[in-house]
């Protein structure tokens, strides 16, 4: 993490000693860096220039207001999957017509609102669907931009929680029988085709499943070509990796360079409009979970480290299996053990990091770190806890972005009997 340095020792975020946010924020808290995501979106911008593109940040990723309000100032675009995630958007000042909208469940009543505001495009995963829009989008008189999603039948060799692009995952439209689809999405009074639409998966950490879904894509369009249907955009998706423990990951440059490369080989003087999904790769390691050291458990077999911050405020680790480094706010000195590094959730899954070698004392802080992707957005309450509070640093200040919850917050909306 780039945003996160030791001053004297001291772990900070841009220039914001994360002990001092501690100190006046409590913990568990959620801490991100506006530089570390405004300097993701540029490495793509910059690796775009020239080609007529949008970038659109995959908004389940990390929805806080404060986040998206970054990313439009920069001019993203926004990938979003329900009409929560629109309405964010537009809360936090993004132009509808720079949405595109995925999804494999979009009801009625979302695709009535994403056409009144008008969003770019609609990402359609299924004839069911396409049928639905046609009938929505004439009920209310609107003609619905689409892209289809095409499932390419790439591995995209990660976990297989978050692989998008194989036969038996539940997304998109086999791209065998896409001509097909495309030719009834033509034919209805009230879609109008746009574009080709593919995300194979997420924390990629190779370009060759890209490169290869890539050419399926192009080769889908040059079929479509011959039927007389001309595409204005091709949607790549999102799905580049990020460093969390030890992974080779290609830069956002190289992969984009190797995209434009092979686009240019296969589209000749054809002109497209080149989209990408990225959520992980623009926030993820802009971000820290900070937690407070509640006791230190030693037996025969397991030291443990419980802490403040449990499964219900990061996931990853417990269903992904997820690794995330987790440093110490202020350096100790003294002998390191290993530690299981879990929370007070009643349940044996209930861990942040495993095995890790640590010198501690009760009452110590520490940050897990690339937090900023799948980490609040994936919280919840369970064991009636409340949820963290979020914090975006700015140069050397911070704010506030999402107030902590109230115990009060809990129940709000429940009712005893009468």
């Amino acid at each position: 993490m780039t945003c996160m340095t030791r001053r004297d020792g001291e772990l900070a975020i841009e220039n914001v000693l994360l002990n001092s946010i501690a100190e006046q924020q409590g913990t568990p808290c959620y801490v991100y860096s506006r530089a570390a995501i405004s300097e993701a979106f540029q490495s793509y911008a910059t690796a775009l220039e020239g080609q007529d593109h949008l970038i659109c940040y995959a908004v389940k990723a990390n929805s806080n207001l404060a986040v998206l309000n970054v990313l439009a100032r920069l001019g993203s675009g926004f990938d979003i999957v329900s009409l929560g995630e629109l309405e964010r958007v537009l809360a936090a000042g993004g132009d509808a017509d720079r949405v595109v909208f995925s999804g494999v469940g979009k009801t009625p009543v979302e695709m009535r609102r994403a056409l009144e505001v008008g969003i770019r495009c609609f990402n359609v995963e299924s004839i069911a669907e396409l049928e639905t829009l046609n009938q929505v989008a004439g009920e209310s008189g609107h003609v619905a931009p689409v892209s289809i999603r095409v499932n390419p039948d790439v591995d995209a060799q990660t976990h297989p929680y978050i692989s998008t692009g194989l036969k038996d995952n539940k997304f998109g439209i086999d791209i065998q029988s896409a001509p097909s689809v495309y030719q009834q999405a033509q034919a209805m009074p009230n879609i109008e085709v746009h574009g080709i639409d593919c995300h194979i998966g997420s924390q990629l950490t190779d370009t060759s499943p890209f490169l290869d879904a890539m050419d399926r894509v192009l080769d889908l369009m040059d079929a479509l070509a011959e039927q007389d249907i001309h595409v204005r955009h091709l949607d790549l998706g999102g799905g580049l990796g990020v460093v969390y423990r030890d992974e080779q990951v290609p830069a956002v440059g190289d992969y984009i360079a190797q995209v434009r490369e092979r686009l240019g080989e296969r589209l000749g003087d054809r002109k497209v409009t080149l989209m990408f999904e990225p959520g992980r790769s623009l926030v993820a390691n802009a971000g820290v979970l900070l937690t407070e050291v509640l006791y230190l458990k030693h037996n025969e077999h397991k030291n443990f480290a419980v802490v403040d911050a449990a499964m219900n405020d990061m996931l990853r680790p417990s269903l992904y299996e997820a690794w995330m480094d987790l440093q110490p706010l202020s350096p100790r000195k003294g002998e390191e053990q290993v530690y299981d590094v879990v929370g007070p959730i009643c349940e044996t899954g209930d861990f942040i990091a495993k095995e890790r070698e640590l010198c501690l004392e009760q009452g110590d802080l520490l940050a897990l770190c690339s937090a900023g992707a799948y980490g609040f957005v994936m919280s919840s309450n369970y064991n009636s806890r409340t949820r963290a509070s979020e914090v975006m640093v700015d140069g050397d200040q911070f704010q506030v972005v999402r107030e902590r919850e109230t115990l009060s917050d809990l129940w709000r909306g429940e009712h005893c009997l009468p």
